[in-house]
């Protein structure tokens, strides 16, 4: 058993029903009124945040637009705005960093900080975690509820958070862990989701007493990796490290709005959505050498293709690449799209690529090399400057693409360059 940490050590922090609050925050008007977020006007689509407001009627995110008009008529549906969304999060960060500095940002709404010194103790942890929330209401809006768990390890501290809401403060001792967590239901523990539940139940677990009394060994092969052994440890109180990753991919994706459910529409779409991803790839200083295609189609089936190519990070290649994917899918699908994704893989540092011998000692080669590199810059040069889609290659939808911007997803957060890409 590796060893417990003795005393209150991680902070962590979870804004109370983020997105939507950010817009009662900007609109008064919104302000004590049930209110969802939808990714795009749309009768056909779900809500990806509700405000509490919302929430007493039992509606929640990913309740379609359509349930939740039904369990609560009089709800206030608003587009995302993920731009104002990302400005927030970092005027939050600026606010709790007056307090303690931010260990690790774990999604646009959730922080952690590592509690040091003096702040270990039970009283000025909560006096601390008083403060933060104080300033955030104070400096940054008052509808920015947030709800705070103080434990001896980050696993602890984000089950905490989640215990008391809206907003909550609950302090896990050390030496409570896991019995506090006994009265809990396995999908009240962070981690632990609909597919996870299913593989615990058929191996006899039903109750969080049951998991705690595994084997770590035992946990280990539940979840089939080690990361149900790390779980483990998490919910008997030791504090393990967190796994550093790497960029692998580059994807973004977008459900359609009916105007682009037609094949050339969605294959427009498409294209702006791999422009966007050529500009992050280059910002990033990398290439790519593999482009996946995935279509969802409006009558249930999916669609997907992989193309691989020499390492690029030039717009000009990487659409053709695209126009090659896109080509095989019509063969065999002419029904409308309901939603296209794009992802990048197999990045590595632009230094890091070597041409191969016989391409690059020929002259002709490495001038239309040097003149996608240089027309590939002026585009993000012009665009940055003048605003996203001064330059394109190709054409846009004759229909607005505000909604192919920059978006924040579950374990992304957007720069804030994105939104003028």
């Amino acid at each position: 058993m590796l060893p417990r940490v003795p005393y209150l050590k991680w902070l962590f922090l979870d804004l109370n029903a983020y997105f939507a609050s950010v817009e009662q925050q900007e609109k008064p008007a919104l302000r004590g009124r049930p209110v969802g977020v939808i990714p795009l006007q749309s009768e056909g689509t779900c809500l990806i945040a509700a405000s509490y407001e919302a929430k007493a009627f039992g509606i929640k995110t990913g309740t379609s637009v359509r349930e939740a008009r039904q369990l609560c008529p009089g709800i206030v549906l608003v587009p995302a705005r993920h731009e104002i969304y990302v400005e927030y999060h970092h005027r939050i960060l600026e606010e709790i960093d007056r307090h303690i500095p931010v260990a690790h940002v774990g999604s646009i709404d959730e922080v952690d900080c590592e509690l040091l010194g003096p702040q270990r103790e039970r009283a000025a942890a909560i006096d601390l975690a008083r403060r933060i929330k104080r300033g955030i209401l104070e400096t940054v809006g008052e509808c920015l509820r947030c709800s705070v768990g103080i434990a001896p390890n980050r696993f602890g501290a984000k089950v905490a958070s989640d215990m008391q809401k809206p907003d909550g403060l609950v302090v896990i001792e050390p030496g409570e862990l896991p019995d506090r967590l006994f009265g809990l239901q396995l999908r009240d523990l962070t981690g632990i989701g609909f597919n996870m539940e299913r593989r615990l139940n058929a191996a006899g677990i039903y109750t969080v007493r049951e998991l705690a009394a595994l084997e770590p060994k035992h946990a280990r092969k539940i979840w089939g990796s080690v990361a149900g052994e790390r779980f483990w440890y998490g919910l008997h109180g030791v504090d393990i490290p967190e796994t550093p990753t790497e960029r692998g991919s580059i994807g973004h994706g977008r459900i359609l709005p009916p105007a682009l459910r037609p094949p050339a529409q969605a294959r427009q779409v498409a294209r702006r959505l791999l422009a966007k991803a050529a500009v992050r790839l280059r910002r990033y200083g990398c290439t790519a050498r593999a482009l996946v295609l995935s279509v969802k189609l409006e009558n249930g089936g999916r669609w997907g293709g992989e193309t691989r190519f020499a390492p690029t990070q030039d717009s000009v290649p990487l659409l053709d690449a695209l126009d090659r994917l896109w080509a095989g899918f019509e063969v065999d699908h002419r029904v409308r799209l309901k939603q296209v994704a794009i992802t990048l893989l197999g990045l590595a540092p632009v230094e890091a690529y070597m041409p191969d011998l016989f391409a690059a000692a020929d002259p002709a080669w490495r001038a239309r090399q040097d003149r996608l590199a240089r027309l590939s810059g002026v585009m993000d040069g012009l665009n940055h400057r003048f605003g996203a889609d001064t330059v394109m290659l190709g054409v846009l939808p004759s229909v607005g693409l505000e909604y192919a911007g920059a978006k924040v997803a579950f374990n992304r957060i957007p720069d804030r360059i994105e939104f003028t890409e």
